[in-house]
Order: C-alpha cells, then sequence, then structure tokens
C-alpha cells in the first residue's frame, strides 16, 4: 500500500536537511519506535502497532539506501519481523525536500508490505492506521522543524 504527505515549513531547506539526518533525534517521532542500536547505513530497532486489539511489535533494520545532499533526497528501506507471531513488514520511503517560496516543502511516500495476523484487519483499516501513524510522525517533525526554526531565529 502506498501512502503520500506533504507538507511546508518556513525553514531554509539546509537547515530542515540537516533535521532529517538527525534520524536518531527524529526517531522519537514516529509513534512505537526506539533506536536499538546504530549499524551500517542505518539503524536497528523495534517498532510496536495497536491494530484493534492486536498489539505487534516489530524487530528490523532501516537503511539508507540513497542520500542525495544536492537533490535533497532521502530513500529508505525499512524491514522488520514480528516478535511474537509469522508477520513481516517492510517499507520503502522516499523523503524529498524541495525549496519553496514559504520556505520547505517535504514530501514522504511510502511503499508499505504488511503480512501475518494484523493482515485480518484489512487494507482500509491498515491503511487507516498507518496514515494516522505518518500523520504523527509528520506532525511531530514539522515540530522539529519549527522549534528549529525559532531556535536559528529564521
Amino acid at each position: 500500500m502506498r501512502i503520500e504527505n506533504r507538507f511546508t515549513v518556513s525553514l531554509p531547506i539546509d537547515q530542515a536537511w540537516k533535521v532529517l539526518l538527525d534520524v536518531e533525534g527524529i526517531a522519537p517521532c514516529m509513534p512505537g519506535a526506539e533506536i536499538d542500536d546504530v549499524i551500517e547505513d542505518g539503524f536497528a530497532g523495534t517498532v510496536k502497532v495497536k491494530l484493534g486489539a492486536i498489539l505487534a511489535t516489530f524487530k528490523g533494520t532501516v537503511h539508507f539506501t540513497e542520500l542525495d545532499e544536492d537533490a535533497h533526497r532521502i530513500v529508505l528501506h525499512a524491514k522488520g519481523r514480528e516478535t511474537k507471531g509469522q508477520g513481516n513488514a517492510t517499507a520503502d520511503v522516499t523523503v524529498l525536500l524541495e525549496s519553496v517560496a514559504e520556505g520547505t516543502q517535504a514530501s514522504i511516500d511510502a511503499d508499505i508490505t504488511i503480512t501475518g495476523r494484523i493482515v485480518q484487519f484489512g487494507r482500509g483499516v491498515i491503511l487507516d492506521v498507518s496514515a494516522k501513524l505518518i500523520r504523527q510522525f509528520v506532525d511531530c517533525l514539522e515540530d522539529k522543524l519549527a522549534n528549529q526554526e525559532l531556535a536559528t531565529g529564521v
């Protein structure tokens, strides 16, 4: 399933880029996510997702597959396995920053695949929960970028 999100902050693109590269700083923005270790080209950790009565914990990794500072483009590949079940999850996430008159527009596009017991809730519920999690992440990220903006006096 595909989830797309866009938002604009009044921060110059180079400052927004630095905030995005601070993965350990923005990881707490992803509801239920914890970084356990820094690994080559990425991070290892866990993500807890609640869907209805089911709480699934996925343990896995996130790797940078592309980091293009000139284009202000980040591509991540995440994969995880459910710790108490047969489920798996993968996500390919592209983040693209673009200078706009108001500051910086961020585009987040995620292609997510989930297997296991969570799938019983159906595509619609999974999309709704995924969109809610992404929205919470984006809201937190916007706050971090806005705080960076306040700190720098831009």
